[in-house]
This record gives C-alpha cells, sequence and structure tokens, in this order.
C-alpha cells in the first residue's frame, strides 16, 4: 500500500488534542519520516513498518523528549487514512489518526526551519 507523502493528524493525550503534520516514506515494508506537532514538542523522526494494512512506528523528538513513543494502527483501504493507538511504556497512551495531505509539509517546515536557523550554520 503506498502511503508516501504529505499527512494531517492528531492525537490525543488525556482527551486533549495536538495536531502534527507527518511526512512518511516506505520502501520495503520499512517506515522511515518526520513528524512536526503543533506544540512545544516539535519536530520528531518515526522508523517502523508497513504490513499490509497494518503500521507500526517509533516516534523520537530532536529536541524535546528522550522518551521514544510506540505507535500502531490500521491503514484504510482506499489509503487515505489510519488510525490507532500510541503508547509511552506502560503509563501513558492514547489514541491517533491521520489523513493524507496534498500540501507539500516538509517544504513549508524546511522554511520554518531556515527562517530559524542563520545561514551558512550545519553546512
Amino acid at each position: 500500500m503506498d502511503i508516501n507523502g504529505s499527512w494531517l493528524g492528531t492525537y490525543w493525550q488525556n482527551d486533549s488534542p495536538t495536531r502534527f503534520e507527518a511526512t512518511l516514506v516506505v520502501g520495503d515494508g520499512s517506515l522511515s519520516g518526520s513528524i512536526l506537532d503543533d506544540n512545544l514538542l516539535g519536530e520528531a523522526r518515526i522508523s517502523g513498518e508497513v504490513v499490509g494494512r497494518s503500521i507500526q512506528f517509533t516516534k523520537r523528538y530532536l529536541t524535546s523528549s528522550p522518551t521514544p513513543i510506540d505507535y500502531s494502527g490500521t491503514i484504510s483501504e482506499d489509503g487515505n487514512s489510519m488510525s490507532g493507538n500510541w503508547r509511552i511504556g506502560q503509563k501513558y497512551s492514547g489514541q491517533w489518526e491521520a489523513h493524507r495531505s496534498n500540501q507539500d509539509l516538509m517544504a513549508e517546515l524546511r522554511n520554518r526551519i531556515a527562517q530559524k536557523v542563520p545561514a551558512g550554520v550545519g553546512q
């Protein structure tokens, strides 16, 4: 199933929703990509796998929190939405969902990062 591209989603923690933007890349069943949360936690990298309509990945924030978050879920038959549960250890968990987006979210993310980082840094 082709889920490559941009996605818009929401996850819930303690009944409080947080929106996120994700860019997913799948090759030979391996999943990678990035997620930008609409809160102070910021950007995260993901790695995992897609088997049929099942998706599993681990989310790790780049700067804010070292704790990995495990996501699992199911992709819809048309490949345009997915939903499931997230878990941090045995203590915290909640639901999440995402829908395919036609926007180029990574271009927007790169623009945001470029505005915050002086030219020449890290190059």
